[in-house]
């Protein structure tokens, strides 16, 4: 089960928030009780790039497996 402070997996790119499915951010609140989820992603420098609602379909939990991966927003998201 996904908690509050948990980091978890974007499964599907958000364009309109400049998010990328892969992106990592952290679930900063739970609704009720798991129905959906408010995620900070935030840049490697500590700078939130959007805090956004999602729903349980589009974000996992981070799997053993996974390895964090670099990529740098466009000029205009920065």
């Amino acid at each position: 089960m996904i908690k509050e402070h948990d980091c978890v997996v974007l499964t599907q790119d958000l364009p309109e928030d400049c998010l990328q499915a892969g992106d990592i951010g952290t679930v900063v609140h739970t609704h009720q009780g798991g129905a959906g989820y408010a995620v900070e992603f935030m840049t490697l420098a500590g700078k939130t790039v959007a805090i956004v609602t999602l729903l349980p379909s589009q974000l996992r939990a981070i799997a053993d497996r996974d390895i964090a991966h670099v990529r740098e927003l466009s000029l205009s998201a920065a």
